[in-house]
C-alpha cells in the first residue's frame, strides 16, 4: 500500500499522478479505527525502543500548502508520544540572526539527538519553494541548496538519524473552503492568515516547484511520500502508517545488558546479606504459635 505514495526516483509532474481525494479502499474512518489505534501503540513501542538504545534520531518532515493539516497531523498522530522524547519546530519567516546564517542553519541546529524524535512543521525546504515562488533566489542559487540538501541529509542519515518526508497533498478548492471556515468560525478564526488568500496566486507556480522539490531530492534512502489530505482520517491514518513503517526498518531492539559483570557487586553487597524479611502470612503464624 505505501508504495504507492513513495517517491524515490526522478519523475516529471509527479503531484499530477496523485489525487488529493484518494483513500485507498477505504470509504470512511470506521473502517480503518481499529487498525490506527493498533499503529498508535506500535509507535508508543517503537518511541521506547528508540530512546532506551539510543542509535538512531528520527525527524519527520512536514510540508504541505496553507491548510494541508501540518498543525493537524502533528497533533493527531505524534501528540501520544512521549514528550521527554519528541519535541516539534515551526518554522516561519528567518529571523535577522536565522537570515544571516546559511539557509540550513536554524533546522540543523534543532534535529534530533539520538533517541529522539523531531517533527518539523515546514522546514529547510522552504527555501527552494517560497523563496523561488516569490524570486528572491535565482534558479542557479535554487540548484545550488538542492545540492546542499542532498548533502544534509546524507549527513544525518549517515549519522544514524532517520529522514521521514511527508507532503500533504491538498486541491485548491479544499483549501479555500478550510480558509472561508476559518473565516466564519469564531473558534478557527485566530488561525485566519490573509496571507493565505495572497498566496493562492500562486498556486500552480508552487506546485511546479514542489514538482522539482521531489524530483531532485528524492532518493532511495530519503523518498518523499504524497499523503493525499482532503480527507483528514485517512490523511492521519497514511502519515501514521509511514512513520510506523520507518521505524520498523530500523529494526530497534531494547539494549542488552552483560548481568554477569556485575554479579560480584551484588554477592559484596552488605545489604543484599542480611536475612530476607519472612513473608507476613508466615510471621504471623510463627507468632501465634509462640503464643500456644
Amino acid at each position: 500500500m505505501l508504495q504507492r505514495y513513495r517517491i524515490d526516483g526522478k519523475t516529471e509532474g509527479l503531484l499530477t499522478k496523485f489525487d488529493p481525494e484518494d483513500t485507498g479502499k477505504y470509504t470512511d474512518r470506521d473502517e480503518i479505527a481499529e487498525e490506527f489505534e493498533k499503529l498508535k501503540e506500535e509507535l508508543k513501542e517503537e518511541q521506547e525502543k528508540l530512546f532506551a538504545s539510543k542509535t538512531n534520531g528520527v525527524l519527520i518532515l512536514f510540508q504541505g500548502m496553507d491548510c494541508s493539516g501540518k498543525d493537524g497531523v502533528i497533533k493527531k498522530v505524534l501528540s501520544e508520544l512521549n514528550p521527554q522524547g519528541f519535541r516539534a519546530e515551526s518554522f516561519k519567516a528567518p529571523t535577522t540572526e536565522e537570515a544571516a546564517h546559511d539557509f540550513l542553519w536554524r533546522t540543523h541546529k534543532v534535529t534530533p539527538p539520538k533517541g529522539f524524535i523531531t517533527a518539523f512543521n515546514r522546514s529547510y525546504y522552504e527555501d527552494v519553494l517560497i523563496t523561488r515562488v516569490h524570486k528572491l533566489v535565482d534558479d542557479n542559487e535554487v540548484e545550488r541548496r538542492f545540492k546542499h540538501i542532498a548533502r544534509f541529509e546524507k549527513l544525518l542519515t549517515d549519522s544514524g538519524i532517520a529522514i521521514v518526508k511527508i507532503f500533504l497533498h491538498i486541491s485548491p478548492d479544499f483549501q479555500l473552503k478550510k480558509i472561508e471556515e476559518r473565516m466564519v468560525n469564531p473558534e478557527k478564526l485566530w488561525k485566519f492568515d490573509h496571507s493565505d488568500l495572497e498566496e493562492r496566486r500562486y498556486w500552480n507556480e508552487y506546485q511546479q516547484a514542489y514538482n522539482d522539490v521531489f524530483a531532485k531530492t528524492s532518493t532511495k534512502h530519503n523518498p518523499w511520500h504524497i499523503v493525499p489530505a482532503n480527507h483528514r482520517w485517512f490523511r492521519d491514518y497514511l502519515t501514521l502508517k509511514i512513520i510506523v513503517s520507518a521505524f520498523k526498518d530500523l529494526k530497534l531492539d531494547y539494549p542488552q545488558v552483560d548481568l554477569s559483570r556485575y554479579e560480584s557487586l551484588i554477592h559484596e553487597d552488605p545489604l543484599a546479606k542480611r536475612k530476607a524479611a519472612k513473608p507476613v502470612k508466615e510471621r504471623s503464624a510463627k507468632q501465634g504459635e509462640n503464643r500456644e
